[in-house]
């Protein structure tokens, strides 16, 4: 049970991330920076993006219990927001927003654009707080499996340091059309965890 948890943790929230498709983002916004700064930029980032997302398992039945939102009601609309998302991946809607952010950034100067639009929205964005959120639910309060997500989110965030570092490289070796193909697989098998959730929520609520 914890090596499948585990196993569906990391590809939920490497899929809804996407560290290797962010990493033409980076370039673009952190285009003009030295490669020290790159290199503090790409750190606060994932950074902040981790703590973010850890916050969200944490913290995140809490705050739907406060609120008097049941799990299944969270379930069924955070499904329904990740297959937006993974629509948008399919159809390339997602590539273009994220090139507009960073044309925003590039055009403003932002001070700390390691918060803004790296870590959010890009990063740690509606559907990533949306996965992790679902995921800390599936937990069951296991002190084992929340430990589990905790270091899926530790290692997606440190993906993504990864790629932005070496994003240049990985962009030429991928392509226009590499990078393309794999935007749409990832969406594609986002569409399918996103509907999953959907039909467990639904499950839930047929059975309560």
């Amino acid at each position: 049970m914890a090596l499948n948890y585990v196993i569906s943790a990391l590809v939920t929230l490497f899929v809804v991330v996407d560290p290797i498709g962010l990493a033409p983002t980076f370039i673009g916004i952190t285009e003009g920076l030295s490669p020290s700064l790159r290199r503090q930029v790409a750190a606060r980032s994932a950074l902040i993006a981790g703590a973010i997302l850890i916050g969200a398992a944490l913290i995140g039945d809490w705050l739907l219990a406060r609120l008097a939102i049941s799990l299944s009601a969270f379930r069924i609309a955070g499904g329904l927001l990740l297959f937006s998302i993974a629509t948008e991946m399919v159809f390339g809607v997602r590539m273009r927003r994220e090139g507009e952010a960073a044309e925003e950034a590039l055009e403003e100067r932002a001070r700390n654009i390691a918060a803004f639009p790296l870590a959010i929205p890009l990063m740690a964005g509606p559907g990533a707080i949306t996965a992790t959120v679902l995921l800390a639910g599936r937990s069951g309060h296991d002190p084992l499996l929340l430990g589990l997500l905790l270091g899926a989110v530790i290692a997606v965030a440190g993906s993504c340091f990864v790629a932005f570092l070496f994003g240049a490289q990985l962009g030429r070796v991928l392509g226009v059309t590499g990078n393309i193909v794999l935007s749409r697989l990832l969406g594609v098998l986002l569409a399918a965890l996103a509907v999953q959730y959907v039909v467990d929520g639904v499950r839930a609520v047929l059975a309560g």
